[in-house]
């Protein structure tokens, strides 16, 4: 059993719901990371998606393609992501992280690295899960075995418009859980609709077995709780970036770590 896997075992035994912030690796400054992370996990994070800096991501609104951008423009790259990673896992065995990102970047590591020297290289950093926003079920059958070699899950999005058939794919190949888009459009975007998201979990369980987390929209503790109520997981991005994006470097963890601590706080009520 992954480290992700047995992380959301052991919430669900307890009927706790998973707390999934994300950042932006090298934002908004490229030394902070590994110390935001630790700041979130204390805060009450279950587990923490880390994104992987790249200059076209089509499904992220303009929030966390401005951090990109940033991170960019600082040095952040793959190989930067994997040693704050490891920096990460030095005091740190417990806490699962996901890289989600876009298949260029992946690419493009292993053009350089060699064959299959992401998923390698991720494993021995201690990443436990990736999401490849660009890459469709159907075309990854080798690469969800070559992860699951190296004990790595691949978690994939589902969206208000997926159909069953492609609930179906995603179910043959997906490990770890699932993240439900619960807005059309991009990270950030509009309000979310809860009854629309109550609505749609129990028609992607029919086909899913993998625990299914919920983000794009949550914003603040009362819609994390009322997400909290039907989805196995809660996770929060874009928000967190505008939380942090001005902040002092000595007040960045703080910011996060306070907003945290609400949703936790919400979602244990």
């Amino acid at each position: 059993m992954s480290r992700i896997q047995s992380t959301l075992s052991a919430l669900q035994a307890r009927n706790r719901k998973a707390l999934i912030p994300y950042v932006t690796a090298g934002f908004p400054f490229a030394d902070i990371t590994p110390e935001l992370m630790h700041g979130m996990v204390e805060a009450g994070a279950d587990i923490i998606e880390l994104g992987v800096p790249f200059s076209d991501p089509m499904a992220d609104g303009p929030v966390i393609q401005k951090a990109g951008d940033r991170a960019l423009a600082l040095g952040i790259g793959t190989a930067q992501v994997l040693a704050m990673v490891r920096e990460f896992r030095q005091r740190n065995s417990t806490t699962p992280v996901v890289l989600m990102g876009y298949a260029n970047p992946v690419e493009r590591y292993d053009l350089v690295h060699g064959s299959n020297a992401f998923i390698r290289d991720a494993a021995a950093a201690g990443v436990d899960g990736v999401l490849v926003v660009d890459y469709p079920p159907e075309e990854c059958e080798d690469f969800a075995a070559q992860l699951k070699s190296h004990g790595l899950d691949l978690i994939f999005l589902l969206a208000p418009t997926s159909t069953d058939e492609r609930m179906q794919q995603v179910a043959r190949v997906a490990s770890g859980y699932v993240y439900y888009v619960s807005l059309k459009g991009v990270t950030g975007a509009g309000t979310l609709d809860t009854g629309a998201v109550e609505a749609m979990l129990p028609r992607i369980r029919r086909h899913v077995s993998v625990p299914v987390g919920v983000g794009f929209g949550i914003r603040d503790a009362a819609t994390a709780r009322a997400i909290g109520r039907v989805a196995d997981a809660v996770v929060i991005g874009s928000k967190i970036i505008q939380l942090i994006e001005n902040q002092p470097r000595g007040q960045v963890v703080a910011a996060a770590a306070a907003f945290l601590r609400e949703i936790r706080a919400a979602l244990d009520a």
